[in-house]
């Protein structure tokens, strides 16, 4: 489900230049950094505040969002009384600059802008600017722009856009680039669609965490497989059942960095996971999957806004399938979708599990 904007092309313009989740995730947090520089309106009351207001929080279908309390007010929107949106705050810089960061890439949306650019249009070191834009909106700059090119695509083919015509007009310069950027995006690689793991080599290993015994697994592409349980023994047996042509062998090397963010994630210390992926999956479970690792760290989702964010409201069924066959725990954080009344559904490695995962999160926040 989108976040309904305001038709003003101004404040439409500026908000979209950050994730819309981003933002809707600053409100439900109460996150002041956001100040001043976003505010939002809530259509049922005609109220608008600023995002640390402690009113109680609006259901997103009824928000919209602006760049200022004029633009807000020019829309009849009155300020709230008890944020008193019209004084003024404290304006944090480095928000600033993920806004100015998402107008730059989406203005160049057509050129492939790197890193070493982006930190020159902006005047800032390289390292400042990604450290800064994932620490804000939880995925860097070059994940934001291949999201964008990959949404346009998405968009003009549910349009009913030719597929090789969508493939230009979203700015590829090939198909095979299409499917490059898919890999960066989706995880998606040539191995996703053998059956069996027919021809893959895999390296797995087995650690003690939290949660019990969990096993890191991956090929020279990527992790593939990420599993809790109790014995070392059950998780290889499953995995070579998974895995059920590929020539399989326990060995560390390789694994450690994968091992260490893992972990870290467990822990709390590292909210954001981006790593190599080689999945199998067929091309609906890996848009399911793609959306799932679009959730923040600490959000939950229901079955129904992960379907309808994908374009297929009806499919709640099917998105419940994709997320009970996730391969890989955390990486993509299919313990973040829950029942649309808020409760735990199952979890391919226990409801408990689940439960410790977002209790964990919640505190870590």
């Amino acid at each position: 489900m989108k976040i309904s904007m305001i038709d003003n092309a101004e404040t439409t313009r500026e908000v979209r230049s950050i994730e819309e989740e981003v933002c809707w995730q600053a409100i439900k947090d109460r996150d002041a950094r956001f100040n001043s520089i976003v505010f939002f309106g809530v259509k049922t009351t005609g109220i608008y505040c600023k995002p640390s207001c402690p009113s109680r929080r609006p259901r997103r279908d009824r928000v919209v969002f602006f760049r200022s309390y004029e633009a807000a007010e020019s829309q009849g929107f009155r300020a709230c009384l008890r944020c008193r949106p019209r004084e003024s705050s404290i304006r944090d810089s480095r928000v600033e600059m993920v806004f100015r960061v998402c107008r730059v890439i989406e203005a160049e949306s057509e050129k492939s802008l790197s890193l070493a650019d982006l930190a020159i249009e902006l005047g800032l070191s390289p390292h400042h600017l990604q450290r800064t834009f994932r620490s804000i909106a939880g995925i860097t700059p070059r994940q934001y722009a291949a999201a964008l090119k990959l949404k346009q695509f998405k968009s003009l083919v549910q349009d009913g856009a030719d597929v090789t015509d969508a493939i230009y007009a979203a700015g590829y310069g090939s198909s095979s680039r299409l499917y490059e950027k898919a890999t960066e995006r989706l995880g998606m690689t040539p191995s996703s669609y053998r059956r069996g793991g027919k021809g893959m080599n895999i390296s797995y290993t087995v650690v003690d965490c939290h949660l019990g015994r969990m096993l890191v697994a991956a090929t020279e592409r990527g992790v593939c497989s990420v599993q809790f349980g109790d014995k070392d023994e059950e998780l290889a047996a499953a995995l070579e059942t998974e895995y059920r042509a590929a020539s399989i062998v326990r060995d560390k090397a390789g694994l450690e960095n994968h091992i260490s963010a893992i972990l870290s994630h467990l822990e709390g210390s590292l909210p954001s996971l981006d790593l190599p992926l080689d999945l199998q999956a067929t091309a609906f479970q890996l848009l399911v999957w793609e959306e799932l690792r679009r959730i923040p760290y600490g959000a939950r989702r229901s079955y129904a806004q992960i379907a309808a964010s994908l374009g297929q409201p009806s499919a709640t069924r099917a998105v419940a399938r994709a997320c009970a066959t996730n391969p890989v725990a955390l990486v993509t954080p299919c313990h973040r979708v829950v029942r649309s009344d808020g409760s735990l559904s199952g979890y391919r490695w226990g409801v408990e599990r689940k439960q410790a995962l977002l209790d964990r999160e919640k505190q870590a926040k």
